[in-house]
Parts: C-alpha cells; structure tokens; sequence
C-alpha cells in the first residue's frame, strides 16, 4: 500500500516531458541569442529569436495535442518568454547599439540602453497582466502587442540594418524609435488578432496547403526584410484598429457588440 501511494505521489510531482522540451528548446535559442549578441555576432542573434518564437508557438499547441497540459508548463512557458522576448531582446538591441553607436557620445549610448531597458520592463509587464486575465479575457484577441511580436519586429530591425550595414545617427534613431515604441505597444490597450479561434482540425481547400510552403519560399527570397513587413504590419493593426472603431458609426458598434455577445 505505501509502495502504491509513493509511485501516485511520484507521478503527481513529475512534468510532462514533451512540451517541456519545446520550451526548454526555445529557452535556448534566447539564451544563445543573447551570447551571439554578447559576441558581436547580430545576425546569429537576430535568427535565434526567431527560431525561439517558432518552438514557444509549438509546446503550447503540442501540450493540448497530446493533452498534457499543466500549471507548472504555463509558468514555465511564461519564464521562458521573459527571456527570449524580454531579455535577449533587449540585450541584442543594447550590444547592436553599443558597437555601432559608442563613438557618437554617451548621450546616444544612453538613450540605447533606455529604450532597451523599456522594451524589457514592457515585456515584464504585459505577461504579468497576460498571465493575470487569462481566464477571463476573450481569446480572440490580445490587450497590448504580444511580447513574441514586439521581439520579433525589434529582431527584424536589428538584422536589417546590420544587413544593410547602416550607422551613425540613421541607425540609433531606428534602433530607439523601433524598440522603445515596440515597448509601448506591448503594454498599451490595443487589441491585436490572437488567430485563436482558427481551427487547425478541420478541413481546408487544397489551396491553402499550397499557401504554407509559398509563404515560406517569399521569406527566403529577403528574410530580414520579409520579416519586418510582416512583424511591422502586425504591429500596426491594433492602433489601427483602434482609429477604425473610434470613427465607424455607432449603429455599426452596436451591431458589432451584438455578434461579438
């Protein structure tokens, strides 16, 4: 009998080891991604939040494929965020700024290190408040800019311009604008499309299976440049969205508020 509850005890203090990998997975591609960023090398950085942005959408989708979802993956999940779209974000856009901007006066190297350290406290923030409205905000849309996407778009910058091979004020002003505004977006009330009520199960047109790997073929034609069309344009649609619900009529609110109850 004490053999039979020790092993139940056990089993109730063990992790479901899949989804865990994917997390723990995309923990390292945000942790080397700060590294690359410490060693000078952006690009390397730049590419390893987006191989993390890829494994942090996979282990949630795998936790409910296998139905192996727990409390301990959500908090893992949300740790593992922080670094890869709080952190190495902001500690690549830091390093990028120092080696390219240092010759242009503390003054500029200052204002570098605060926007990073405001992407990262906004990122901080906006999983908190993620983490504290999950059950009861609709999941069809998120409040503030996913902390995924602002990493994302500042990863894109970031690679675009050392592609380009862009410096001096041109390039701070980039850097500053594109980071401490992705910030912003992440803790600001604008509603951004969570494609949550897309329904992988189902049955599509044939067409649409063609559609992936095409999208995939555009993105490597010009990677850095793709990326950022799609991470800028993603970004934008909240205030957007915003602006189009303040100026539509209210007959057309009233309606919306009807479908939407």
């Amino acid at each position: 009998m004490t053999t039979r509850n020790n092993n139940g005890a056990n089993r109730r203090k063990g992790i479901y080891l899949l989804p865990n990998l994917f997390t723990t997975a995309a923990l390292f591609a945000g942790f080397y991604s700060i590294i690359a960023a410490i060693d000078g090398n952006m690009h390397n950085a730049a590419v390893a939040i987006f191989v993390a942005m890829v494994l942090d959408g996979l282990d949630g989708r795998v936790a409910r494929l296998t139905r192996t979802e727990s409390d301990f993956g959500k908090e893992y999940d949300s740790l593992s965020d922080m670094v890869c779209f709080g952190l190495a974000p902001a500690l690549v856009t830091y390093q990028w700024g120092i080696a390219e901007l240092k010759e242009h006066g503390w003054l500029w190297s200052k204002l570098g290190w605060l926007a990073a350290f405001v992407f990262a406290v906004s990122a901080a923030l906006r999983l908190a408040r993620f983490n504290s409205r999950a059950d009861s905000s609709d999941k069809r849309f998120f409040e503030g800019l996913p902390s995924p996407s602002a990493a994302g778009l500042v990863a894109a910058v970031v690679w675009l311009v050392s592609d380009w091979q862009a410096t001096g004020t041109i390039a701070l002003v980039i850097a500053f604008l594109f980071t401490a505004g992705a910030g912003g977006l992440m803790v600001s009330s604008f509603r951004y499309y969570s494609f949550k009520d897309i329904n992988l199960g189902r049955k599509v047109p044939f067409a649409y299976v063609l559609a992936i790997p095409l999208i995939f073929v555009f993105i490597s034609f010009e990677p850095p440049v793709v990326l950022f069309l799609m991470f800028f344009g993603y970004a934008l649609t909240g205030p957007l969205l915003c602006l189009y619900r303040r100026n539509r009529p209210p007959q057309a609110d009233k309606a919306a508020s009807e479908r939407e109850g």
